[in-house]
């Protein structure tokens, strides 16, 4: 069976129109004869959209019980059943109350999609999980329901459903979006102007990313090679080379000229995997190229050209940015160079070939020559004695008929020239060969001279073939010396990031990796102190310098107590101490060198979010408190003051039930403002660590009468199961009143009428387990964590019994005595929670005989 087509609705806030828009559709598709009904469709009192509505048939909604409610959800099943040809389902980011057969209501589309039917829907942009956190920011607003991105995008049609800011804003004072009384604080708040561009701005832009997307899709389908200019998308060319920060800033200039334009850097990596590019360099100039808001991409090929025109098509490219070339100009009359090759090869893309500080400067380190000095000059030292010894010493004549084996005999002493010296020396080898054999195997002989074309035509032929041979046997000299570095390279750095991947501490994980590997004493990532001056002679003093990590002794508090330096930025310098750096090791140790400041930084970040999390964590509960005393707490009070102001008025005169009732009003709304006083100053003290606990020896089948007793005939309701011979168990007795009350508390709450709640208790290794379950509605798994959130009621309408803090509570004061308080899934349905104490005979802290305190103290 096909599946489904999903047509969603997005705009960028309440009230602009999307449940209309989806029921105009509806009706449009009825007229042209689709079997359309309502899934679900929420009208938020709104008198347009009821009316819109119509007689649009609707498949009556199912009934969910939860927590002493009733909700109703869409009844996916009736709605299976029923099998229409197009099903409306709004608010896709809806979350389905626990007990439905999904957690989210876009599980369900995506049911009902796989049954091959086509959902309509719709989607505010604050519920898009990409952008949730900056829709926080902008609004101060979080958003709890999301969805994920790359479901949205699946989507066969999202249409924007758009409004001028001023627009809605008049519409929600009309009272079209809200009831008037609500009207005032919304336009205070979430409806702001500034608010709601951004978020109008926000879904225009996510928008067009899904745009391009289907352009993408159907450019490859339709093997559409050329640009479209559509979109303005710059790609800047990298080479590894210093010049790429000032390409990678000229490149964002010319993006910013163009609003929305898109920001891409490219390094063309040669295929053959041999290292071409400054390590270092590539790094940072990646960081500038994502710190600027562009992606930064590697792609391989042999031909930089080609790879860059390939790369410019595949991503839609309108303008491509190369530097300059660094070649000396007599260079441009062997070879035009990538750039000019590039722009010949570009078609509608436009290139910009922009100038820089490198152009005409010396090649970079590592471009010039494959082997050393000293080889080259082994390489000159055989050229100038192999040669003469080769055609002077053998006994053969000195003419014309010997002048083929004169000719492989030089050609041999230049192959072997390359392969010590290279291709200078071998060229210099075939040059002197070119004149010896000249020399001594021509007519007239010992003359350079030659009187025949022949001759003269074979000398010319060998000379070539020999230069020819000396290029041959240099580059493939190179290529293999290249490639078995480039081979040992590639094993270091996959070692380094395996030996990084399973540390905990990357930084030093990073560096001993490198001390190790070419066997130094110390390394040392050293950081320029702030304030310190930039010159040359603070190399040697340590007290400009701090050490950011270090592994091995001793440590350089300098960059130039090292015998190497590896200079990362302005400010960062790696030193290595134990014997000098190689210059065909400096690139390798630079990886190293960029990677340890990339982890210096990730480090850092990372000691920043844990010294930020437990003051936002602070926050939150403060405001969460904010929130309580202003509210939770105000209801009992308001009762309480309530009831004693109405016994002191001399106005009315009441009946002794009357008066009866009024006291007991307040006396349990003084109660009730007691014991939310009293949670609120013990999750204080939890959260401060100050909160005091006398462990001692207690019998669970004492206490347990006690907690009962405090629900009065609804607590003897409760079903009571302690085997016989249950240990004793190590706690304090008042702090375990407190969780036993919370836990049972709930218990009661939500277990349905006719299914009392039941404990049980088993024993443990040095550990008693009690059970307190309920066959109520349950929570779900993914949600249980939020259980124990201060403040967090998971849905409960109901503020006025409680703070949130009950099981909260109950785990700190469970886990002070050294317990543990875990939710469990019900047999048969609902919700256990298991709270686990220690045996008097296991717990160490205290004499195993105190006796437990008198039971008046379990209620402070």
């Amino acid at each position: 069976m096909p599946r489904g087509q999903l047509r969603i609705y997005l705009g960028a806030a309440p009230g602009v129109g999307k449940t209309y828009a989806m029921l105009n559709e509806a009706h449009r598709r009825r007229e042209r004869g689709a079997d359309v009904v309502i899934g679900v469709v929420e009208t938020h009192g709104r008198p347009r959209t009821a009316e819109a509505v119509g007689d649009l048939e609707a498949v009556p909604r199912r009934t969910v019980r939860y927590r002493g409610g009733a909700f109703e959800e869409m009844d996916l099943e009736a709605v299976l059943a029923r099998r229409p040809q197009v099903v409306l389902v709004d608010e896709l980011a809806h979350t389905n109350v626990p007990g439905s057969g999904s957690a989210k209501r876009w599980q369900d589309i995506d049911a009902l999609l796989e049954a091959g039917v086509t959902v309509l829907s719709t989607l505010n942009i604050q519920h898009l999980e990409s952008l949730n956190d900056v829709v926080e920011e902008i609004t101060g607003v979080p958003q709890r329901e999301t969805v994920p991105d790359s479901w949205v995008r699946q989507a066969d049609q999202v249409e924007l459903v758009d409004m001028a800011p001023e627009a809605l804003r008049r519409r929600m004072a009309h009272g079209n979006v809200y009831r008037q009384e609500k009207v005032g604080a919304a336009l205070g708040n979430y409806f702001r102007v500034g608010n709601l561009t951004a978020l109008r701005e926000l879904a225009l832009l996510w928008l067009a990313d899904k745009v391009d997307d289907q352009l993408d899709r159907y450019r490859a389908e339709h093997e559409v090679v050329t640009p479209w200019e559509a979109r303005e998308r710059v790609v800047v060319a990298l080479t590894g080379g210093p010049e790429g920060r000032s390409l990678i800033r000229r490149a964002a200039r010319i993006a910013a000229r163009a609003k929305s334009a898109d920001l891409m850097a490219v390094h063309v990596t040669r295929g053959d995997g041999l290292v071409g590019a400054d390590p270092r360099l590539l790094a940072e100039q990646r960081g500038l190229v994502e710190d600027l808001g562009g992606s930064y991409h590697q792609v391989l090929g042999n031909d930089v050209p080609t790879a860059l025109i390939e790369f410019a098509r595949g991503v839609n490219a309108t303008q491509l940015v190369l530097g300059a070339s660094r070649r000396k100009r007599i260079a441009h009359l062997f070879s035009p160079g990538v750039g000019v090759t590039t722009a010949a090869m570009s078609g509608p893309i436009d290139v910009h070939l922009v100038t820089h500080e490198e152009v005409g400067r010396k090649p970079r380190p590592g471009a010039g020559e494959a082997v050393s000095r000293r080889r080259r000059l082994a390489g000159f030292a055989l050229a100038l004695t192999v040669l003469p010894a080769a055609l002077f010493t053998l006994e053969m004549p000195h003419d014309e008929s010997s002048l083929a084996a004169g000719v492989l005999l030089v050609l041999g002493a230049v192959t072997g020239t390359a392969l010590v010296g290279g291709m200078r020396p071998a060229v210099s080898a075939a040059v002197g060969g070119f004149l010896l054999l000249n020399f001594l195997y021509t007519r007239p002989y010992h003359s350079l001279f030659v009187d025949t074309g022949l001759n003269t035509l074979s000398l010319l032929v060998f000379l070539v073939v020999a230069v020819s041979v000396s290029v041959v046997v240099d580059r493939a000299a190179r290529r293999t010396r290249e490639a078995a570095r480039a081979s040992a390279e590639a094993q270091t750095l996959a070692a380094v990031a395996g030996s990084v991947l399973r540390g905990d501490s990357p930084l030093q994980a990073l560096l001993e990796r490198l001390r190790e590997g070419f066997g130094l004493d110390s390394v040392a990532l050293l950081e320029r102190r702030p304030g310190a001056p930039k010159r040359p002679d603070l190399r040697q003093d340590p007290q400009a310098w701090a050490v950011a990590a270090s592994v091995g002794r001793p440590v350089c508090g300098a960059p130039g107590e090292g015998d190497a330096e590896v200079p990362v930025d302005d400010s960062l310098s790696l030193v290595l101490r134990g014997r000098p750096l190689e210059a065909g090791d400096r690139r390798i140790v630079e990886a190293f060198a960029a990677q340890a400041a990339l982890a210096l930084r990730q480090e850092r970040l990372a000691a920043e979010a844990a010294t930020a999390k437990p003051l936002a964590e602070a926050d939150r509960m403060r405001s969460a408190l904010l929130a309580a005393v202003s509210h939770d707490l105000r209801t009992p009070l308001a009762s309480a003051k309530a009831s004693v102001t109405s016994l002191r008025s001399r106005e009315v005169r009441f009946s002794a039930e009357d008066r009866e009732e009024l006291l007991a009003t307040a006396d349990e709304s003084l109660d009730l403002l007691t014991r939310l006083v009293g949670d609120l100053l013990d999750m204080s003290r939890l959260q401060s660590g100050v909160l005091g606990v006398s462990p001692v020896e207690l019998d669970l089948a004492d206490s347990l009468p006690y907690v009962l007793g405090e629900f009065g005939a609804e607590g003897r309701g409760v079903r009571v199961e302690l085997p016989a011979g249950l240990p004793t168990v190590r706690a304090d007795a008042g702090l375990l009143e407190r969780v036993l009350v919370n836990v049972v508390r709930n218990a009661l709450r939500f277990s349905p009428d006719g299914s009392p709640p039941r404990i049980t208790a088993a024993e443990g290794d040095d550990t008693v387990e009690l059970r307190v379950a309920d066959h109520g509605p349950g929570v779900p798994e993914a949600e249980r964590d939020r259980l124990f959130v201060p403040f967090q009621r998971l849905g409960d309408s109901d503020n006025t019994t409680g703070l949130g803090l009950g099981l909260a509570l109950s785990r700190g004061l469970t886990e002070a005595m050294g317990g543990t308080l875990e939710p469990e899934t019900t047999s048969g349905g609902g919700l256990t929670m298991k709270i686990t104490l220690p045996t008097a005979d296991a717990a160490p802290d205290g004499p195993a005989g105190d006796p437990a305190p008198p039971r008046s103290t379990a209620r402070n």
